[in-house]
This record gives structure tokens, sequence and C-alpha cells, in this order.
């Protein structure tokens, strides 16, 4: 019924989060979003901005996948659906009650293929000793990417965790005035990796696409 009846006019709940603040709950036009208070978390244009940058690389059926930031898991389905990916998804989220929305309001469930963790995701690739031939980095809090994500020691930590010829797909930021902390986080990524940039997604937000590079032997 209140699918029906959301075409008519949105129904929406509040739900409270010591991380993320007010979290909205909306249901719109038939469809089910989740929101910050300045910003899709969730099955809106998020899901839209992150298809298209999924869109950009090669994703085989079995390959291990893993997403820092769940949010709603809106990822989930194009990936499953859309791109025909069966393979594992390791999925990291900081914050329990979100990782609960997705389980509760959307159906997200742990599962042999999908693992849900509830840790910070610095943390996370600090001890973690798994490689990925896909890493989808999608941290936000609100409408902010935490300053740590672009910086040294979480890059660090995490480029070996990428293996060779794998691929990043990094939600770089919203409305980006100025590149400093882009042109910074390219700097520190070299010569491991080559970021391809895309702005103003959906008319808002960055994406950086990148390929790990195979060291020559010899």
């Amino acid at each position: 019924m209140k699918r029906l009846l959301s075409y008519l006019w949105p129904f929406t709940k509040e739900v409270s989060s010591q991380i993320n603040g007010t979290l909205e709950l909306t249901w719109m036009n038939g469809k089910k979003v989740l929101d910050s208070q300045n910003a899709n978390y969730s099955y809106g244009s998020l899901q839209k901005l992150l298809s298209y940058g999924l869109s950009l690389i090669d994703i085989s059926a079995n390959s291990e996948i893993l997403l820092l930031g769940l949010g709603g898991g809106s990822i989930i389905e194009p990936l499953r659906n859309t791109f025909d990916h069966q393979g594992k998804i390791t999925a990291v989220e900081i914050d329990e009650v979100v990782i609960e929305i997705a389980k509760n309001e959307f159906n997200i469930t742990n599962n042999h293929n999908l693992e849900i963790i509830c840790e910070d995701a610095f943390f996370y690739v600090e001890r973690c000793a798994s490689q990925f031939e896909i890493i989808i980095i999608d941290i936000f809090i609100d409408n902010q990417v935490p300053k740590q994500f672009y910086e040294n020691q979480f890059w660090k930590n995490l480029i070996p965790l990428l293996k060779p010829e794998g691929q990043i797909v990094f939600n770089a930021g919203i409305n980006l005035k100025e590149n400093i902390k882009i042109e910074s986080l390219k700097s520190i990524v070299k010569p491991d990796i080559e970021f391809s940039q895309h702005n103003q997604v959906q008319g808002t937000n960055t994406l950086l696409i990148g390929k790990k590079k195979s060291r020559d032997k010899g």
C-alpha cells in the first residue's frame, strides 16, 4: 500500500544514528530510498552514479570484490543483475544502524557470497590479508568523504589488497570546487595506480577509476 500511495505523496521515516546523524527512509514514486540530511545514501542518484562507475571497468562473474561503505546496499543489485557478478563481495560498513537498515528495509542479507563486516574501513584495510580483483570505495559521512581516505596511510594499506591488474572505483566527493585533494591522491598512488577522473557524474560527484599496474619481471 505504501508503494502505491507513494506515487501520490512521499512517506518518510527518520532513523537516528550516532555516526550519520538523522537518516531518512522515504517511499517516493514507488521506490524506497535512504538519505542523510544533505545527500542520497542509497537507491537514488547514488545508485546511478556508482552503476556508471562500474560500467567503466571490467567485471568478471567470479571476481572477488571489496566494498568499503555498504550504505543501504544499493550497489549490490546492479552488480548482481546488470553486471552478472556472482562472486564473493566483502562489504565493510562502520555504522551498525545503517547495516540494520540495509537488512531490514532493503533485504540485504549475509550469505556465502556477501559478507557484511561492521568496522571502520580505515582499520579494516590496515589488518586485511586478502586480495581482491575490484575495490569500490563509497565512504561518506553525510556529504563528505572523511579526510583520512585521501591520505597516504590509507592508500599505503589499500594498494596491497588489490591484485595486479585489479581495479578501483572511488566515489571521491561531491561538488569538488578545487582538486587539491584529488591531485595529492593521484601522486600518492603512483606508480602503482593510474586514475582517470570523471567529474560531475549525476551532476555532482567526482569518480576516480583506476587499475593496478603489474610489476615488470626481471
